[in-house]
């Protein structure tokens, strides 16, 4: 039996400016100046500069006030002609020319790799075009990280390709054979001995690390380094050599060319700045974090002119005033986008100033209180996920260093004294320790715990575990030293 009844929902629908504040949020300085660049290669109504540009911002937002009846779109649209645009998040026409993006880094590491087969392998064009896509399934890191059997559904399905596992991976050992040395690999074992084996075999300690490796890799990744020398009956000296040659070996042999690479070597752009002036904190965002933006001036009154020309308009009159309508629409939204994103960073980056001015004063890590990411939303009456996306990839420029947002978040825990502490400083404790223990001997959690009890932090060993997984440091057994 069909019921038939009403239901009343409440639903909360982002605007394609939300939108966009919500992703610029979340972008770092560089990352932003390249999305300004896009966005005014993309958009010939916004132009980068400080020339008049609140004057023609100006201009243009009392134009459309004192002549609302030329500039409404809907008066000379009729209903039905309404463009996607206005109906769409993404606030694109079918008539823009969309661009994409390109990673030149990554990019150029793929190119190296099809231009080495064109060269160095002679092939049938089909196995070429089989080789080109599995160099495509290739990671930044130079690895193939999916399955053969996967890569044979995709071309099945995707491109309509028959062939079988056994085909692509005698073609995945011809890709093994080009530069650099371990790309191609499956996992971190592959990867090494397929380096390992370029080099000269006659080499004593050349020989004993591909043996290491081939056939010992699980004891040489848990160090259990008496295991190896009584298994290949080497001695003490032989065993350091042949390591000392495997710990020269590329675990990442696609890292030079990624553009995730670059991105980790590259020097670290603040977007604040913290400066001390006669013992009082000043706090201003990086001159490349705000730019100037403003509207094109030409584009403004080609729409004043179209506006104004009702008399005889042709439907590429319309057109023409739909398109620079939604361009100027577009330019305004992005420039109020960018001053929102300026503003909430101050904003957030006040309250974290504010919550923490003890520690900004003078570095000293001991008066970090412990601060986490719903102190700061209540501060400023901005939501978490907010205040998360501010933190996130964005770096603050002191006296004594330059941090991550993200470090000054950290919960808390009290002494034995009833003092609450930040779990920062627990971590650095711990890190200076793990840095001073003796490579023979490492320190295990237990007697990490031990050794905070005494220093007055009572805290429990699996937390100690915990922080020490945090510091990215590895178990006491994988930190020993032959």
């Amino acid at each position: 039996m069909l019921k038939q009844s009403l239901q009343q929902k409440l639903l909360q629908k982002l605007s394609p400016q939300q939108i966009q504040l919500i992703k610029l949020l979340e972008v770092p300085t560089l990352q932003l100046e390249q999305r300004i660049k896009k966005e005014i290669e993309e958009n010939p109504a916004l132009e980068e500069g400080n020339d008049s540009a609140d004057d023609e911002y100006a201009q243009e937002d009392d134009y459309q006030e004192d002549n609302t009846d030329e500039f409404s779109i809907d008066d000379y649209i009729e209903d039905d002609e309404i463009p996607n645009y206005k109906l769409q998040t993404s606030n694109y026409s079918k008539d823009d020319e969309h661009k994409e993006v390109p990673y030149s880094e990554g990019a150029s590491f793929h190119e190296f790799l099809r231009n080495q087969l064109l060269l160095k392998l002679s092939m049938k064009e089909e196995d070429r075009m089989l080789a080109e896509y599995i160099i495509g399934n290739i990671d930044d890191d130079g690895y193939l990280r999916r399955h053969l059997k996967n890569i044979v559904d995709d071309l099945a399905f995707s491109q309509g390709i028959k062939t079988n596992e056994t085909t692509l991976y005698m073609l995945l050992k011809r890709i093994q054979e080009l530069d650099p040395p371990g790309v191609g690999a499956r996992d971190l074992q592959e990867c090494l001995l397929l380096q390992i084996m370029r080099k000269d075999q006659k080499k004593e300690t050349v020989a004993i690390a591909e043996k290491i490796l081939r056939h010992h890799f699980t004891e040489f990744t848990k160090k259990h380094y008496e295991k190896i020398i009584k298994r290949l009956n080497i001695t003490r000296d032989q065993l350091k050599e042949a390591l000392d040659e495997i710990l020269h070996l590329n675990p990442k042999p696609g890292g030079a060319f990624s553009d995730s690479s670059a991105t980790a070597f590259q020097t670290i752009i603040p977007d604040f700045i913290l400066e001390t002036n006669n013992g009082k904190l000043e706090l201003s965002l990086n001159s490349r974090n705000a730019p100037e933006l403003h509207i094109n001036q030409t584009y403004s009154e080609m729409l004043q002119g179209l506006a104004r020309n009702k008399k005889n308009r042709t439907k590429q009159d319309k057109d023409a005033i739909t398109f620079v309508k939604q361009k100027l629409d577009s330019a305004r939204w992005f420039i109020d986008a960018i001053q929102q994103r300026q503003a909430t960073l101050l904003l957030t980056m006040n309250a974290i100033l504010e919550y923490q001015y003890s520690y900004f004063l003078e570095g000293d890590e001991r008066k970090l209180h412990p601060m986490i990411l719903k102190d700061i939303a209540e501060e400023t009456g901005l939501d978490i996920s907010t205040i998360s996306r501010v933190a996130n990839s964005k770096y603050l420029q002191t006296d004594f260093g330059i941090f991550p947002l993200k470090s000054f978040f950290s919960e808390g825990m009290q002494t034995e004294d009833g003092e609450e502490v930040s779990t920062r400083e627990i971590k650095n404790i711990l890190q200076e320790c793990i840095d001073n223990e003796s490579k023979k001997k490492p320190l295990t959690d237990e007697k990490l715990t031990n050794i905070l009890k005494e220093k007055g932090y009572k805290i429990a060993r699996r937390t100690v575990a915990k922080y020490r997984e945090q510091l990215d440091i590895p178990v006491a057994r994988l930190r020993k030293e032959v």
